[in-house]
């Protein structure tokens, strides 16, 4: 189960752009709260301490205790939506999904492969196609991450959703028939002879260079000593 990450939150009374940007100078993010049975309120964060969190958790599968000033009691919520500045790399907006006690929810779970692939050692190439699967569960039981063991892989073995081990009470919201890795054959690279080499092999007719234009200088030569 992931671990519980803390959030300090102010209530936000202003919004608009203009409130907004002068919240972001002063070195905070406008958020705003969804919950089912409370009135969706107004936030503000704290720009250091939520570009942290975003560095060392998965704010995809991440419950998190936002303690809002004023409010008694923590409030459990999950990430929504965030908005960032595509330029700036700064974030603009976040949206957070308050999040009852034993409710069920959909989150997105990493996948992590470990182990060296069989495969690998003997040229192949290790290919992690899905990297994070949706899931639902109980939000107190929010699995951190799905290990895969791919030691056993060969040349041309692939391991799929089907295949994976999931804990009880974890339903997977995707197909079962998903690839999640494989192990590729090497690409071999091809020279021109090479090529050249299998078209004789395979009974194709070598291309003639120059010997066409040869037979027309030859046939104009004849047609010249005719005429003279």
């Amino acid at each position: 189960m992931t671990e519980m990450a803390t959030l300090k939150a102010l209530p936000r009374q202003e919004t608009g752009k203009g409130p907004a940007r002068r919240m972001r100078r002063e070195g905070r993010i406008p958020a705003v709260i969804y919950g089912r049975e409370e009135e969706t309120r107004s936030l503000s964060i704290d720009a250091l301490e939520f570009e942290n969190l975003m560095r060392h958790v998965s704010l995809d599968n991440t419950l998190i205790e936002l303690s809002i000033k004023g409010k008694r009691g923590k409030i459990r919520a999950l990430v929504g939506e965030i908005q960032v500045n595509p330029v700036k790399a700064e974030v603009l907006h976040v949206d957070f999904h308050q999040i009852q006690a034993g409710e069920k929810v959909h989150v997105d779970v990493p996948i992590r492969l470990e182990g060296a692939a069989a495969g690998v050692k003997e040229g192949g190439v290790l290919q992690h196609v899905l990297h994070e699967v949706e899931v639902r569960c109980a939000s107190d039981a929010i699995p951190e991450a799905f290990t895969v063991d791919v030691s056993a892989l060969l040349i041309g073995d692939s391991i799929h959703i089907a295949d994976m081990e999931f804990p009880e009470g974890v339903e997977v919201q995707v197909d079962e028939d998903r690839t999640v890795c494989l192990v590729a054959a090497p690409r071999v690279l091809v020279t021109e002879e090479e090529e050249a080499a299998a078209a004789l092999e395979e009974g194709a007719e070598p291309e003639l260079v120059g010997r066409e234009g040869e037979e027309e200088d030859e046939a104009e030569g004849e047609e010249s000593e005719a005429e003279s």
